[in-house]
């Protein structure tokens, strides 16, 4: 091996080993090891707001809570009675109403344990 192989191998495994170049990290000696975070990421939550005889209710207010800290986001249901939650963390539970002229619908909850990306749940004021 020449002598400026020998500088370039020498170099490339102290990069290595301050891991300032990582490598993927499999138990092995070379390298230091990657973090893996779990990456649950966001969801939307849609559907659609109905009355008793199963027409679409627009103008009805669906609100969506978070079990863990209260916090409540909504969302006036269109002119199809239709609605839609965006960037909704995957990783908290949530509860899921609507209510429009003293009617209300049942609580429906959306789960961490869900995996969906769109989760679609339709919502029925009683």
């Amino acid at each position: 091996m020449s002598r400026a192989a020998s500088l370039t191998t020498i170099v490339a495994l102290a990069v290595l080993a301050t891991g300032a170049c990582p490598v993927p990290h499999s138990g092995g000696l070379i390298g230091a090891p990657m973090a893996e975070a779990q990456n649950i990421g966001q969801r939307s939550v849609t559907g659609t707001v109905f009355n008793n005889q199963s027409t679409p209710v627009p103008g009805a207010l669906v609100f969506l809570q978070n079990q863990k800290n209260k916090t409540i986001r909504s969302y006036t249901s269109n002119s199809k009675g239709q609605f839609n939650f965006a960037q909704i963390d995957m990783a908290q539970d949530f509860n899921l109403w609507a209510e429009k002229n003293g009617k209300k619908s049942p609580v429906k909850v959306v789960s961490s344990w869900d995996s969906r990306k769109n989760w679609i749940g339709d919502l029925k004021l009683k």
